[in-house]
């Protein structure tokens, strides 16, 4: 077996997307060693699910703003020596510096490029869906980048929306998917299956 991938997941609440990587490497079903957790909050739960896990923190408050906040978290980030950065959460725009260029996932819960963007994450989503009635949603793992979600898709997967959905309801359908959904990019890097061009990434089969 090769050398499991060095993650580091980056968080802002409760860390739902943190545990799935947890329990998957728990399992034996992603072949990875989550060597840290950075939180822009001091109080998000994802801190104590980390800690529960038996890994390492580090806390960089997004708050009050500051013109240091990209650079601290990614000198954090570094402490790690990570092989991938995960967002799990992350409710920040981060720039992306040079060295993590196509080495920073980040998962949405919709099909890119619909009902992305700006103050689209969480609920706001499944909200936007059920209000366009859109018949289809999921979810999408993307390299990111300098703005909010436009970065090359490596993964997606689509849900059914159903026609007595709530948003709660589409929410656990999407994250069920976003739970599959993760691991499969993640290996994919880990075992050099993705190759970006352009906007694309071609992904070899296993």
């Amino acid at each position: 077996m090769t050398q499991p991938i060095r993650l580091v997941a980056l968080l802002s609440g409760g860390g739902t997307t943190l545990q799935n990587l947890i329990d998957r490497v728990a399992a034996g079903t992603l072949n990875a060693h989550i060597a840290g957790a950075v939180a822009s909050r001091a109080d998000a739960f994802g801190l104590t699910r980390a800690k529960n896990a038996g890994i390492p923190t580090a806390v960089v408050e997004a708050k009050p703003k500051r013109a240091t906040f990209a650079a601290e978290v990614w000198d954090a980030v570094r402490a790690f020596a990570p092989d991938l950065a995960c967002f799990a959460g992350w409710l920040h725009l981060l720039p992306i510096p040079d060295d993590f260029r196509h080495r920073v996932l980040n998962i949405h819960p919709s099909l890119l490029p619909a009902f992305g963007g700006k103050g689209m994450y969480g609920h706001h989503v499944h909200e936007a869906v059920l209000a366009y009635g859109a018949k289809v949603s999921g979810c999408t793992v993307h390299f990111a980048d300098d703005t909010y979600d436009t970065g090359p898709i490596v993964v997606q997967k689509a849900v059914p929306v159903l026609p007595d959905d709530t948003p709660d309801a589409l929410a656990a359908r999407v994250f069920a998917a976003e739970c599959d959904a993760y691991p499969e990019a993640i290996r994919a890097l880990a075992e050099g299956r993705a190759k970006v061009a352009g906007r694309r990434v071609i992904i070899a089969p296993g």
